[in-house]
């Protein structure tokens, strides 16, 4: 299942913006994708970052991946519950199972991200 509410970037994350923050994860794809997570390398709160950057990683025991920023801005919360229990994000990873909280340097960068049914058609394409 795809929310409808959120944005998509094509690292499979997603952003659900709440005024001028922006709160990110993995999607439900990518944790599928991955397997059981075991790890989480979260970004510093306070870093700077710029959308598409690398910010982190996440290790299951399939794989590790990189976590990709789809938003610029400062990081100002990081989901500290992760370290202690990486699950989250493979059994709520729209809602306890978040990554980070950005303070949005340009809100209107979330107009490039896909909605949902344009996550749908990319997920689709991508699988071909």
């Amino acid at each position: 299942m795809i929310p409808e509410n959120l944005r998509y970037h094509k690292e499979h994350e997603w952003v659900r913006v709440e005024g001028k923050q922006a709160v990110m994860g993995i999607s439900d794809h990518a944790q599928e994708a991955l397997g059981d997570i075991v790890f989480f390398q979260l970004p510093q709160a306070g870093a700077k970052v710029k959308a598409g950057q690398e910010i982190g990683e996440v290790e299951s025991t399939k794989a590790t991946s990189s976590l990709y920023t789809p938003v610029s801005g400062t990081v100002s919360k990081v989901n500290g519950a992760l370290s202690e229990r990486p699950e989250l994000a493979n059994k709520d990873p729209y809602g306890e199972g978040w990554v980070a909280v950005i303070e949005l340097a340009d809100p209107s960068e979330i107009n490039g991200l896909m909605d949902a049914k344009a996550y749908a058609a990319f997920l689709e394409a991508e699988a071909k």
